[in-house]
């Protein structure tokens, strides 16, 4: 199983395009994987016959899972074979490393010094003996104080994987009496844990879906990860609203694109940005990670079953129609399932658009390992004090709604979020966007 994107530390074999006995040249599509977030076909690493299929469809394994066998000579029996399969060809499983983590550990990963043999298990211990545990696993285990030679693992060569902590954690609530006993050798009493809800009689249970459990588990991971705080600010999107009216039947046949309320605010988003360093950040280790380039994660549901969020890489750099181009792309690949698993890593600030649902106020769940994820709200046309040219008052009437934003409170404060807000809002109501389109 190969390494599908940073975070990635499992895959789903959905199904085989080669079946036993059928010659596969390098690169071509060998087997499709299913991830978290992305289905993606996975090409052979070299010429020759599959002789062997050792994880069968529907299985989840762990990346550096030995999948299959690859041999230079077909099967005893097949055509062109000479009565005796050939010595498999030498492509080394990949050994699974240590990964960053969904919920921001950002410190370098530390890998295995010693390879597995090709044909042999991916080793679960390192070479001094200490287990090899992925950055989920291991901070299950530490927020749980659980010492990890007390978990039995089921993975491959006895690698501990969530599921087994999971379900230790269950035992182990099932049991309240009993206590663990931490890698500091303090007593610990178990994580609460609440039963799950029976059903009824005329109840109906649909189980989550992968997608849906571990948006879950993320999301999870980030309320008890960030501080998170709510700060919202009412924008005037008249001008906006005038560019719309007037250009939007241009810009379709120019794009083929509607020309919707949202890459006006990543474009004002991206620049305002620049004077807001730490909300285009990660938290470290005692430190605020601030990034350089803006690569703007835009949340995209799909059809109502989950959500996942592609990044427009390098967003800083693009005009406001590159921003649409690059945005309408990535959510159209989204819905048919075509993203790769580096289209939705490394974001630095997203944005969230339950705008076109006609919402008020939503307060997004941070996209870790960043600090802040704006939400774009519904727009409505509603009257408004105006100031008339004798500096006078007046009521118009305007389009208006609502900009949210969660932020991280271990990175910044109040202040700083909500001058970001007043900032976005004045560059959304006082930028000449016909220029910029």
């Amino acid at each position: 199983m190969p390494q599908l994107g940073e975070t990635v530390t499992e895959g789903t074999i959905i199904r085989w395009l080669k079946q036993v006995g059928d010659e596969v040249a390098q690169d071509e599509p060998l087997f499709e994987v299913s991830t978290d977030k992305v289905d993606s076909e996975v090409p052979s690493p070299a010429h020759g016959y599959l002789t062997e299929i050792l994880v069968d469809e529907g299985a989840t394994v762990d990346v550096g899972t030995r999948l299959a066998v690859i041999s230079g000579a077909p099967l005893a029996g097949e055509p062109g074979g000479k009565g005796s399969a050939a010595a498999p060809v030498a492509v080394a499983a990949p050994v699974e490393a240590e990964l960053p983590a969904a919920d921001g550990d950002l410190e370098e990963a530390a890998r295995p010094e010693a390879a597995a043999s090709p044909a042999g298990p991916v080793a679960a211990r390192s070479p001094g003996g200490a287990a090899l545990l992925s950055p989920i696993v291991r901070k299950l285990l530490n927020d749980h104080g659980i010492d990890p030679a007390a978990v039995k693992g089921t993975g491959q060569g006895g690698r501990v994987t969530r599921g087994d902590v999971l379900a230790y954690i269950d035992a182990q609530a099932a049991a309240p009496s009993r206590v663990r006993e931490a890698p500091s050798e303090r007593a610990v009493q178990p994580a609460a844990s609440f039963s799950p809800a029976s059903p009824g009689d005329r109840d109906e249970i649909v189980p989550f879906s992968n997608i849906r459990r571990l948006t879950a588990e993320h999301m999870v991971r980030s309320k008890a990860t960030s501080a998170h705080t709510l700060v919202a600010i009412e924008a005037d999107y008249e001008a906006v609203e005038r560019v719309r009216r007037h250009d939007k039947d241009r810009f379709r046949e120019e794009e083929g694109l509607g020309l919707t309320y949202l890459p006006f605010v990543a474009r004002a988003v991206v620049d305002v940005l620049r004077d807001f360093p730490m909300l285009n950040a990660s938290v470290g280790e005692n430190a605020l990670i601030l990034h350089r380039d803006v690569h703007l994660g835009i949340a995209v549901d799909l059809e109502r079953q989950g959500l996942i969020v592609p990044v427009v890489r390098h967003a800083d750099g693009q005009s406001l129609r590159g921003l649409a181009r690059a945005m309408a792309d990535l959510a159209e690949r989204a819905r048919t399932r075509r993203l790769s698993a580096d289209d939705v890593v490394g974001g630095t600030f997203t944005i969230t658009n339950p705008g076109p649902y006609g919402t008020f106020l939503t307060a997004p769940i941070i996209n870790q390992p960043q600090v802040a994820i704006l939400s774009t709200d519904g727009v409505r046309r509603r009257p408004v004090v105006v100031e008339t040219p004798d500096g006078g008052e007046s009521i118009a009437i305007h389009s208006v709604g609502l900009l949210a934003l969660s932020f991280d409170h271990r990175a910044v404060d109040g202040a700083y979020a909500s001058a970001f807000l007043k900032s976005l809002a004045a560059e959304i109501e006082t930028r000449d966007w016909s220029a910029e389109l």
